[in-house]
């Protein structure tokens, strides 16, 4: 996740959160590409609610919505050890408001009809099958092995549930490290493979694939070590410390080459816009600007500034949604982290608020971080 003026991650909370949680921010389903909004007008289907924080009743603009979000706090456990404990929000369909969850992990299906869900003391032995409208599990599919990491494919017809040998969220007292001058509990790698799991019958496939290393042989320190998909739901791939800053596989566990178009659009978080044109960059504010850039995806020039510290999914092609601060008081260090989600047009003149601010501290353990999903 990003520091200055984004979205920041601290202490022990950061070792797990790098690599399951930062790319969650992408939106389900970017392939799914309606058509062009009208002479650039703002997303249709806006549901805002810019005095809620975190928000009550359901967020959306065009495309996507809001459709969970979490808390992460540092939880201790007994003989000196940790953990990372999230608490999980998600829409309820039919009464548009957000329910605060049991769920250790989750993730939302495009079409936001189905949540697949785990239960607490990861790793668990079955995933559960979640209705939206009804927050009923419907259907419960068994694995033989351990999982702590579930992640629908963009076109939701498969799971990739990733395999742990321990709980990925743990901090433990002899994996320690020193943060701030202080020893605390750290995370340990204990990833096992991942399934890939057909949502329609059910059926599970199970391939082996431990915590990759790096070109010295050691292994990444981190706990959580999720597997994700490719954006047209063919291949499965890792954060990885390279030029792409990605590692793919085939959907039986084979490193592939990286895909050319994965290739172009730079950053691992990189969104697509609908229509395959552009995709979204770095924050670029100089002198105080609080702006992003938008680039295009066939050569990675900057097409545009949009107001915003992070761009985190695509309304339609001609607008955004963002976290943004206030700008008369976005303090670097302090104002900065008082933020709240806003819907941007692609030419900055529209900026629309949907939810409240985000408190300014940065440490606080109800910062909660949303969830889009295609609608």
């Amino acid at each position: 996740m990003k520091t200055v003026r984004g979205i920041v991650v601290t202490g022990a909370v950061a070792a797990v959160v790098a690599c399951g949680v930062a790319v969650s921010l992408a939106t389900a389903g970017d392939d799914g590409a309606p058509k062009r909004s009208a002479g650039g007008l703002p997303a249709p289907g806006v549901m805002a609610h810019p005095d809620q924080s975190p928000p009550r009743e359901r967020i959306a603009a065009g495309r996507v919505a809001l459709s969970a979000y979490f808390t992460a706090r540092s939880v201790q456990r007994p003989q000196g050890d940790g953990a990372v404990a999230y608490e999980w929000s998600l829409l309820n369909t039919t009464t548009g408001r957000y329910r605060k969850t049991d769920w250790a992990w989750l993730d939302v299906a495009p079409g936001m009809k189905t949540a697949a869900v785990l239960e607490r003391n990861l790793p668990v032995d079955r995933i559960g099958l979640l209705n939206l409208a009804t927050d009923k599990v419907e259907r419960w599919i068994k694995v033989d092995r351990g999982v702590g990491g579930v992640r629908f494919s963009p076109d939701g017809k498969r799971l990739v549930a990733t395999a742990y040998g321990r709980d990925p969220d743990g901090l433990f007292k002899d994996a320690s490290y020193r943060l701030n001058g202080k020893k605390v509990p750290g995370p340990k790698p204990s990833r096992t493979g991942f399934y890939v799991v057909d949502v329609a019958s059910g059926r599970a496939d199970f391939t082996e694939r431990p915590p990759r290393k790096d070109d010295r042989g050691s292994l990444s320190r981190g706990g959580r070590q999720d597997f994700l998909w490719s954006r047209d739901s063919t291949l499965l791939w890792e954060p990885w410390a390279n030029k792409t800053g990605k590692v793919f596989y085939d959907v039986a566990g084979k490193e592939v080459p990286v895909p050319e178009r994965e290739a172009k659009l730079g950053s691992p978080g990189a969104l697509l816009s609908p229509d395959k044109k552009l995709v979204t960059g770095k924050f670029a504010g100089d002198d105080g600007q609080i702006v992003s850039e938008v680039l295009d995806a066939s050569n990675g020039k900057r097409v545009a500034l949009v107001p915003g510290q992070q761009l985190l999914a695509w309304a339609d092609d001609d607008s955004l949604i963002a976290w943004r601060c206030d700008p008369l008081r976005c303090d670097p260090g302090k104002g900065e982290f008082r933020n709240q989600l806003v819907l941007v047009s692609l030419d900055g003149k529209s900026v629309t608020p949907l939810s409240g601010f985000r408190k300014a501290d940065l440490h606080y353990s109800g910062r909660w971080t949303p969830i889009f999903s295609r609608r």
